[in-house]
Order: structure tokens, then sequence, then C-alpha cells
């Protein structure tokens, strides 16, 4: 991973192979937006030399240049920061995503100093994570040399700031490290990532930074009966695994249950997915990923909040032992489903592991799941859906606008209930096919006891990136949530965006509960 420091040395000074500077869209031509450059005389040339190359300063744009007169770095690289605006601070995201630009463009370089405009400990932190995160490459399959990440970066910071910069970088770090954890977690092949051997990893990372871990294999969980996840894995080789991820703090009085759903690799079983949809189904573990990477994160933070990860892993898989359409589940905790349709497998894993988060009494439950491409197909590759009980889902769309992370809130129309009855149990795991993602949040909401307040994170399209890379996001998996989760948690912890009352449970009636 990138090392990084923070200097107050100015933008002419700094020793390093290249300087980034920010180039935003004037109304007469690229303007530097430069951090520390006390004179003035590097922006006002470099907005000449710019202008003559044809630099607009657009975001995501990256030109590489010698470096002008005067400055001690060889090399330049001037990244896009979008329109100048009002005059006022360029926000956390517009900076993440032009230092993400700047790590990705500069790889295979020794060392960079970046002089954005990070002027407050939130610019430096959105910087550095920034880096982090467009540094990222999954290279352990590749047999050809490939070119390594940026080496080292250094931000520039105005002077006397340096201990407020030195504590964002620590957590910049933290998170960047933690989210590029369930990037790599996702991008492995479904062939060396399983249930037992990402049981395995998490369980090797949780015991490396102190947290508490319980991974329950197929023989106890069919001691304890959670039909779900030994339905779903019954027709794989590789039974399933529910992990139990634990941070815990001596100050804390709130807990957090996260809940995510881990299908290590997803055929869709019997109703089996058509051609062309299965070659990226080994993401749809993102969720579980998401989950350990955030619990992680909480405990290295340190934060003031219990947090605990559930991790409901399985591989959906055809064969003669597989689950069949027809075929009815005892769920953890009694209730009985009948399975329509094998491909919706994600909502039966995740129901054993809410009803087993519950029974802890958490303060608030979220789960996290590539769940459905209804919701991808409403909200695109860019945005994911927050549905359940008002209070926590708008404190989970709080925190995932801090974080920088887009979501949007989604709706659980008590009308489509319905479409869930079955014939011979007490439910059914398919509805109808119009606003598919809001009837699996409502599947889900069956198995949340109430009073515990509950929010449901639908990031079928986020969570994998199959474009070209762009900002700080990377090919394959992205780590999405991971952000969000950990804002929450924080936020849980010092009592911001209206503090634990916001926990308290919604009304939820006419739910048919």
């Amino acid at each position: 991973m990138t090392a990084l420091t923070v200097t107050a040395a100015s933008a002419t000074t700094v020793s390093a192979d290249w300087l980034v500077v920010g180039v935003t869209e004037g109304a007469e031509g690229p303007v530097p937006a430069l951090g520390t450059d006390p004179a003035g005389a590097l922006g006002s040339g470099l907005a000449r030399l710019l202008a003559g190359l044809g630099a607009t300063g657009a975001e995501g744009e990256a030109i590489k240049l010698p470096a002008p007169h005067g400055i001690r770095a060889e090399l330049l690289l001037a990244v896009g920061l979008g329109p100048a605006g009002d005059g006022t601070a360029h926000d956390a995201e517009t900076l993440r995503r032009a230092a993400g630009v700047a790590a990705r463009t500069l790889a295979g370089a020794a060392t960079a100093a970046l002089a954005l405009p990070a002027a407050t400990a939130g610019a430096v932190e959105a910087t550095a994570l920034g880096v982090l995160l467009g540094a990222y490459a999954f290279t352990p399959y590749r047999t050809t040399a490939e070119a390594q990440p940026l080496r080292a970066a250094t931000i520039l910071v105005e002077p006397g700031t340096q201990d407020r910069a030195e504590a964002a970088l620590r957590r910049a770090r933290t998170l960047g490290e933690e989210v590029n954890r369930a990037r790599d977690l996702i991008n492995t092949p479904a062939n060396d990532l399983y249930p037992d051997s990402f049981a395995t990893a998490v369980a090797a990372a949780a015991r490396s930074h102190g947290a508490t871990v319980d991974v329950s294999d197929e023989a106890a969980l069919a001691a304890s009966g959670f039909g779900g996840l030994l339905g779903v894995g019954q027709g794989s080789v590789r039974p399933p695994r529910l992990v139990r991820l634990a941070h815990r703090h001596a100050d804390a009085t709130t807990t957090l249950a996260f809940v995510g759903k881990g299908i290590t690799y997803d055929s869709g079983g019997i109703s089996l997915k058509p051609v062309g949809a299965n070659e990226i189904m080994k993401r749809d573990m993102s969720g579980a990923a998401a989950v350990c990477a955030a619990v992680l994160a909480a405990r290295r933070l340190d934060l003031p909040v219990n947090v605990t990860g559930w991790l409901a892993l399985a591989e959906n898989m055809p064969s003669g032992s597989a689950l069949r359409p027809g075929d009815v589940l005892r769920m953890y905790g009694g209730r009985t489903v009948e399975v329509l349709n094998t491909d919706a497998e994600g909502r039966l894993v995740l129901a054993d592991a809410l009803v087993r988060a519950s029974e802890e009494r958490p303060d608030a439950l979220v789960d996290v799941a590539t769940l459905t491409a209804a919701t991808r197909f409403g909200l695109g590759d860019h945005v994911y859906a927050v549905m359940g009980d008002d209070g926590l889902r708008e404190q989970v769309l709080a925190a995932a606008r801090e974080a920088g992370e887009d979501a949007w809130p989604m709706p659980l129309p008590p009308q489509l209930r319905a479409g869930l009855r079955s014939r011979v149990a007490d439910l059914s795991n398919y509805g109808a096919r119009m606003g598919g993602g809001l009837v699996a949040g409502l599947f889900l909401r069956e198995f949340v006891p109430a009073g515990v307040p509950w929010a449901h994170l639908d990031i079928a399209g986020p969570a994998f990136n199959e474009g070209p890379p762009h900002g700080y996001t990377p090919e394959g998996g992205t780590g999405c949530a991971v952000r969000t989760l950990v804002r929450l948690a924080e936020n849980t912890a010092t009592g911001s965006g209206g503090g634990r009352s916001a926990l308290l449970p919604a009304s939820r009636e006419g739910e048919g509960r």
C-alpha cells in the first residue's frame, strides 16, 4: 500500500518526483487550485501553460508535463477538480476523486507530493483516502509484470496544522486498508474463496486486530436449525458457515449489529442464471466483505460503540443435492419458507442471520447485500438503496452522505407483502417481479423482531465495477458500504446525526407480521 506522510513544505520547494496540483474549470480557462503556494507564482504561470495544452480542469482530467521553472519536483501532474463553483472550499468527495485519479495515473512512480487544496483535517483525510483507494490494484493472479502502485505520497498542509493532519492521516490509513481488504475478498475467485476459506481469512484478521470471532460450521448450523443457510448451501460440496465477528469497547453504551450476505458464488442454483449473468457472481459476497471490513475498522479505530458483524456464507450451486423450487425450509427461529426461486437465495441466508443477530438485542440492525437486479435496474451502478425503519434509514443515509457514498431511500409498500404468501408455508421467498427489490426488503423485515430498529442496504449496483476505473474506484470489487457502516458506528458512538434516539424503532403498522 502507498506510504503516506504530510509536510508543511510549499509546492515549489517540496522534494518529490511528481508534484500533483488541482485544476478547476474557470469561466476563462483552467485555474490552478493549490494548497501551498504563498507567493502565487506557480499558479499564474501554470494557468497559461495548461490553457495552451488544452486543459479544462474537468473532473477526471489528468495531464502530465515537465515541471515549470522554479519548482523543485521534476514532473507535474494536473488533475481536474471540476467547476470552480462559488469560491468555497472543494468538498471532500471532489478531493477524494482527484487524489484517486492522481494515484492511478502515477502507478509505477516512486514519490509524489499532492498540492491539492487540503486546508482542513477533513480535506487531508479525503485526499489521503483518495490516494489509498485510487492506488489499489489486485494482482495476486498476475504472472506478468505489472506497474506497481505509487510507492509514496506526501500531502502538503498548512504550517502549524501537522498534528491535526497526522490524526486525519491515521484514520484514512485504517479506512483505506479495510476498504481494500473488502476489495481483495470480492476480487478473489470462488475456487479460492469459499465459505470455509472466507471464514478462515476473517478469523485470522480478527485475531490480528484483537476482535473476537466465532465460526459455526455445518454441524453447528444443523444442530441449531439454520435452515436457510443449510438449504442454500446443500447443492455445493463446500458447506456453509456463519461467522460472528465482534468489537467491544469498555465505554460503549450502544450496540450495532451488521449482517452481510456472503454467497461466495451464485449460479442461481436449480433456477440457473442465464448465459452472461454468471461471470461476476463471485461478487455476491460483497455484503459480507463490507461487514467484515467495517467491524475491523471499528476495532482498529477503537470506537466507543459495540459492533457485531454476522457473515452468512454459502455457495449456491446446482447438483443432485441442491435446493429445488417448491421445497420448504424451516428457518432459524422456526418459521417456514417455500422456495419458489432458488436464485432468490441471498434473502434466505440473511433471514437466518437476522434472527440470530436479533437474539442479542442490538440497538440497531443493518444488513448489507448484493441482493436484487431490480434495485440495480432502478438505481444504476453508482447508487445503492436503503430501506427499513424511518429513523435508522435516515441515519444510514446521513452516514452515507458524510462518507461520500451515494445512497437513496426506497419504500417498503405494504401492498407488496401479499405476493409473499405461500400455499403451504408461512411465506414464500419470491413475490411480484415489479418492485422486486422492495419485495426482497419486505421478506427480510419478516425476520426482524418488533422493537429492533432495522435498515437494509441493497448494494447490487455499486459493489462491483464492470467498467473502466474512475476517480478512486477500481475495476472489480469496490468495497461499497464499508465507509457508510464505519461512519454510522462513529455517529452512533458520538451521538451525532440525532444520537441514540434516532435508533428507536419506527411504527410498523401494516406489515402483516
